[in-house]
């Protein structure tokens, strides 16, 4: 597994080491002896799989305030996305800046993203899947979003995007306080 540091304190890129033969190919996407090698010691509790028919379907920018925060760990499985990790741990050197990174079922990265960052992605082929490993359960009371146009962040898009309910409605950055907080590193 290759470990790549982000410019964002805790965000990583993780690229799983590919074999394949004449039948294809095989890939570790978790393993926590690994993973902590690699210092991510996520305990994680639950996977989610989504899918997105529509090329320039955008999800985010999602969150679970405390106490029901979550670290994620994503993937594409099918088809090709662009992903997005936003910090917005108040008091953080790092608050409101972002990373993206092009994730691919062809290519198997895999983003880490830590607690205390806002999560979204928008899709760049048809029938794209991502999923994704939590280590906190669902909390509907602790679910959240911010709108996705209200940081700079370049989605690439071309036209408008498909969005959901939830995130046409999302409060924009500047008037939304976060729940998170920033713990200096030791």
């Amino acid at each position: 597994m290759n470990f790549q540091h982000t410019s964002l304190s805790g965000v990583i890129l993780l690229t799983p080491r590919r074999i394949g033969d004449d039948r294809g190919w095989f890939i570790e996407t978790w393993n926590k002896r690994t993973l902590a090698q690699g210092g991510i010691t996520a305990g994680f509790v639950q996977d989610n799989h989504s899918m997105s028919a529509d090329v320039g379907t955008l999800r985010g920018l999602h969150y679970q305030a405390p106490p029901h925060a979550q670290d994620k760990l994503v993937r594409c499985t099918r088809g090709a996305i662009w992903d997005v990790a936003v910090d917005v741990r108040r008091g953080s050197p790092d608050f409101g800046r972002w990373v993206g990174v092009a994730l691919s079922a062809e290519g198997g990265e895999q983003l880490f993203i830590p607690k205390g960052f806002l999560h979204g992605f928008v899709t760049r082929t048809a029938n794209a899947e991502v999923q994704y490993k939590c280590t906190n359960y669902y909390a509907p009371e602790s679910d959240g979003s911010v709108a996705w146009d209200s940081l700079g962040i370049d989605w690439g898009l071309t036209g408008s995007p498909v969005l959901s309910g939830k995130d046409r409605a999302a409060p924009a950055f500047d008037d939304w306080i976060s729940p998170f907080v920033w713990e200096e590193e030791t």
